[in-house]
């Protein structure tokens, strides 16, 4: 049966008194995106110029040639910068997607790719490869690999836990069951760098599970770029869907969309992003939670709308996100969790006071 609901009423909503137009919106964030990630490249410690840097993405793109006297500032430019800020923007709009997501599979504002327990399961993957050197015959692959093979496994254990023996698949259920997961891998976690050598490996640990972008590479942008597009392209196909989950699963069912099937498909879904995203960036929050949020006081909660937002001010914000973590110590690089975390929580503190905003009705 065909869905006709446009604007759900949670599960955080706020109370616009008119929307801003899509297309302007769209265009507008587009050219904010291509600007920020032009500025990403241009700013660093080595100072290299805005021509130059135009110049040396032309080659790039061109395959043109440069002058030997430029290639250790052309491999900064086109090695290093660029596909770091490329899987910034990936892992950004990845984010944001499957934290519309995410609320709307549990019906709850608070909900975000962490709350499934699917990211700590990833760190365990993770820091298996870094403190004890698992699947070290995979080479550069290695910690994407256990990162997202154990994010997979995570996924499982939450699934089958969750839906229990002759139970049904339910937000309450899932959200109690992913944030035990999370507390029971992030022990697990916490005992692993205990129980390692100290030293680089430890602090590797650390900077990854605080979230990092600074072992992105050409060979880790299309991995990452092709689950997020095709996560974002199912979502955005369901999205219809994913209103009438929102209005909660008496109205689902009664609009002849079955709450627990769409809910089963969509955490495999949030659950595979989550995983590569994670694989490459380590354990980023907040952005999950906080765009959803200001993407819906910008276009309302038409999932339709939020998910063609979303995912572009998502990839704006960590774009930026990573230019402080590299400037604001330089040349001490910062993890990516932690200035998101600062921008994150007074905006989320700011966001519970403002008048007409309220999470789930309540």
């Amino acid at each position: 049966m065909a869905t006709t609901a446009h604007a759900p009423p949670g599960p955080g909503t706020t109370a616009p008194a008119r929307r801003i137009p899509l297309p302007p919106l769209l265009a507008g964030l587009a050219v904010a995106l291509l600007g920020s990630l032009l500025c990403c490249v241009a700013l660093g410690s080595s100072g290299i110029g805005w021509g130059r840097v135009l110049h040396y993405l032309g080659a790039g793109l061109t395959s043109g040639r440069i002058g030997a006297d430029e290639v250790s500032a052309y491999t900064i430019v086109w090695e290093l910068r660029f596909p770091r800020a490329l899987l910034a923007a990936v892992v950004g709009a990845g984010l944001a997607a499957v934290g519309v997501a995410t609320q709307a599979l549990v019906r709850n504002a608070l909900a975000d790719p962490f709350v499934l327990g699917i990211s700590s399961g990833a760190a365990v993957g993770a820091n298996a490869v870094l403190l004890f050197g698992v699947l070290g015959s995979l080479g550069v692959w290695a910690l994407s690999s256990a990162a997202f093979l154990s994010a997979l496994a995570s996924m499982a254990l939450v699934y089958a836990a969750a839906r229990g023996t002759g139970h049904g698949l339910t937000p309450l259920r899932l959200v109690l069951v992913g944030t035990a997961m999370y507390y029971g891998f992030s022990a697990i976690t916490t005992l692993m760098v205990f129980s390692a050598d100290r030293g680089d490996a430890a602090r590797s640990a650390m900077m990854w599970l605080l979230g990092s972008l600074g072992g992105a590479s050409w060979q880790s942008v299309p991995i990452a770029a092709g689950a997020v597009l095709l996560g974002l392209g199912y979502l955005l196909w369901s999205a219809r869907g994913l209103n009438v989950l929102a209005m909660g699963d008496e109205t689902s069912s009664a609009l002849g969309v079955d709450p627990e099937r769409r809910r089963r498909v969509l955490f495999v879904v949030v659950a595979a992003v989550t995983g590569a995203v994670v694989a490459v960036s380590g354990a980023i929050g907040f952005v999950g939670l906080m765009v959803p949020h200001a993407t819906r006081m910008l276009v309302g909660a038409d999932h339709r709308r939020v998910l063609a937002v979303a995912p572009l001010l998502g990839a704006v914000l960590l774009v930026w996100v990573d230019v402080v973590s590299r400037l604001l110590l330089a040349p001490v690089e910062l993890p990516v969790g932690v200035i998101t975390a600062l921008i994150g929580v007074p905006c989320f503190i700011l966001l519970m006071r403002r008048r007409g905003y309220t999470f789930g009705g309540a």
